[in-house]
């Protein structure tokens, strides 16, 4: 081989080097922030009245913080098939003679595992 030849080969390997480094890095850096599941911004959500027809079990579950698996219990479907598709499809299609039967048992059943809310503290008096 010439000496130029290994010179351009060396200086292609080392390109090829740089680039994978430099996208590599590009790539870890949102792959370390998406690690952990975390409660969606805004913290994590109290109020079952919020709670609409076009969710999904694993939204509901995320944004209020409960396990999946216990939705789909309460509305006894099975999960496999059904985790995307909404409370309006998985109604009309297990439950299609109950309007609105998914939607009102997921709420029941939400406010029924909810841990109690503490008591408003009393206004203090000024003087």
């Amino acid at each position: 081989m010439k000496p130029k030849q290994k010179i351009l080969i060396a200086s292609l390997i080392m390109l090829g080097v740089l680039l994978v480094g430099f996208f590599g890095l590009r790539a870890f850096r949102p792959f370390k922030q998406l690690r952990g599941h975390h409660p969606p911004p805004g913290g994590i959500e109290t109020d079952v009245t919020l709670i609409r027809d076009w969710m999904t079990i694993p939204y509901i579950a995320q944004r209020y913080y409960v396990p999946g698996d216990k939705l789909f219990e309460a509305i006894k479907i099975p999960p496999p098939g059904n985790k995307d598709k909404s409370l309006l499809q998985l109604n009309n299609e297990y439950y299609p003679n109950q309007p609105g039967y998914v939607l009102e048992t997921i709420k029941a059943d939400m406010l029924a595992h909810q841990p109690p809310t503490p008591p408003a503290l009393p206004a203090t008096p000024k003087p």
